[in-house]
């Protein structure tokens, strides 16, 4: 019987600016099992990463988080930063999406590594080493007892990225959350990073977040996909469900802006128009202006609704006509 590790029901985050109160995040809802992958998915500003920082405590000083986030069974959200701090590393992890920016640039990689291992887990400096190097190990890190003494830039954005997964997992987190991983990496890479989380996830039974606006990340290791759009669900359901019967016309304009191989049309699928001000957001739905299949009832919020089984989706089109 699978474990429910991760239950968000109605997760809202807004932020405090100058020119009024700005909400991210809207009334989020989503599961994840030991052992699975979530992928959220969505254009820049769509509410991804504010759902991470929130779940992680990391949001901005201005920012607010309300709802619930069950981590198995207990609320964590806005938990006090001394709890906070406990829980992170221990049994939930973050890969940033820029992992020259998240390391020292002044440590030595392997004093990073064996920091983690000496804080939460109490180890000498003799095990936490033979436990970093280990673990560089797992991440196909070649040359990984050498690489210890190095410094990050000395490291190209592959090993890099691999140093941070390494990190991540040096506490076999329960939950880990990566940020958009494979950003400005090249495809070979991304290839690897993608096999080597979908490896680590069979061998640790680690539930994963993806964040991600690559729908190529999605198909190679989500077995659940969230669509975000203006801090709201669109649609949310199995990743093979998503891909082959998408049920909102957002899905579908970022699956057709996927370029194919099998394609013979000479220039790429875009969806016209560009994401909504979050201060100032349309009536109704918020992707009526961008929508081909917009119609008059359009102009009220169309309510999250369940339909076969456990997906849903927030759309009055009828489903016939998005086939």
């Amino acid at each position: 019987m699978t474990k429910t590790i991760l239950a968000v029901n109605d997760l809202r985050v807004t932020f405090n600016t100058p020119d009024g109160e700005v909400t991210a995040v809207n009334n989020l809802n989503f599961t994840l099992d030991a052992g699975q992958t979530l992928g959220i998915v969505g254009e820049s500003g769509s509410g991804k990463s504010q759902t991470a920082f929130a779940l992680m405590g990391l949001l901005a000083a201005n920012g607010r988080a309300s709802g619930t986030a069950r981590f198995n069974g207990k609320n964590i959200l806005n938990l006090p930063q001394a709890q906070m701090n406990r829980l992170r590393a221990e049994q939930i992890s973050m890969i940033f999406q820029d992992p020259m920016t998240s390391l020292n640039p002044y440590m030595r990689v392997g004093e990073q590594l064996m920091e983690v291992l000496i804080l939460h887990k109490k180890m000498s400096k003799a095990q936490a080493f033979d436990a970093s190097v280990h673990m560089l190990d797992a991440v196909k890190m070649p040359q990984a007892r050498k690489r210890m003494r190095m410094y990050p830039h000395e490291f190209s954005g592959g090993m890099r990225q691999r140093v941070m997964i390494a990190m991540a997992l040096l506490c076999r987190p329960k939950l880990l959350i990566a940020d958009e991983p494979t950003t400005a990496l090249d495809v070979t890479v991304q290839a690897q990073i993608m096999t080597l989380l979908n490896e680590l996830k069979r061998e640790f039974n680690t539930a994963i977040i993806m964040i991600t606006h690559d729908l190529g990340v999605v198909a190679g290791i989500c077995d659940k996909v969230l669509v975000m759009y203006a801090g709201r669900t669109m649609e949310y359901g199995s990743a093979r469900d998503v891909f082959y019967r998408p049920a909102h016309p957002y899905s579908i304009g970022l699956l057709n802006a996927v370029p194919r191989l099998d394609s013979e049309e000479a220039a790429l699928r875009t969806i016209p128009g560009n994401p909504p001000n979050l201060l100032r957001l349309p009536s109704g739905c918020p992707f009526r202006p961008r929508c081909s299949y917009v119609m008059p009832r359009c102009d009220a919020t169309p309510p999250l609704e369940c339909f076969d089984g456990e997906r849903l989706r927030a759309c009055f089109a009828p489903l016939e006509t998005l086939a």
